[in-house]
């Protein structure tokens, strides 16, 4: 029989999952928080106590960051979202998600590491060209820079 409390970690952790998948998230974050689901709900023993214990991390599938949910969920009763794909996209940059090609990774990633913080930044980005050299832009630069028009004329008040 499953510790009732491997079954509420494996909903939370496939709660998030759902949460990361409606985001569009890195499909491989995404399957580990269910793979660690499936795990955690089938244990029998309490997985918070073998979190604690440092073996959770063991197990074929559970990383170091999840193991810390885990025992934050044991701790709190609830998981914290800190990686950038687990985040909400602060309201300024979150109209940027309907530009071609632009994901909440990417999104996230032009904000925390290239301080692009306006659609001027990201527009001067695009022209430089240097868009293209992100491995993860799935959109031709002026797919994008067509995109920023767009977004341009849809937010001028008429």
């Amino acid at each position: 029989m499953t510790h009732p409390r491997n079954q509420a970690i494996a909903a939370e952790f496939l709660r998030i999952a759902a949460e990361l998948e409606d985001r569009h998230a890195n499909p491989y974050r995404i399957r580990a928080y269910r793979q660690a689901a499936r795990l955690i709900g089938r244990l029998t023993v309490d997985v918070g106590d073998v979190a604690r214990r440092g073996d959770l991390i063991k197990m074929h599938g559970i990383g170091k960051e999840l193991a810390r949910k885990v025992v934050m969920f044991c701790e709190t009763g609830r998981v914290e979202l800190h990686t950038p794909e687990e985040r909400p996209l602060p309201p300024e940059v979150a109209a940027w998600l309907a530009l071609p090609g632009l994901t909440p990774s990417l999104v996230h990633y032009l904000v925390e590491h290239l301080s692009i913080r306006t659609l001027d930044d990201l527009e001067a980005l695009v022209r430089s060209r240097m868009m293209r050299t992100l491995s993860n832009v799935q959109a031709t630069d002026e797919a994008i820079l067509e995109g920023i028009v767009r977004l341009r004329a849809d937010s001028t008040p008429s």
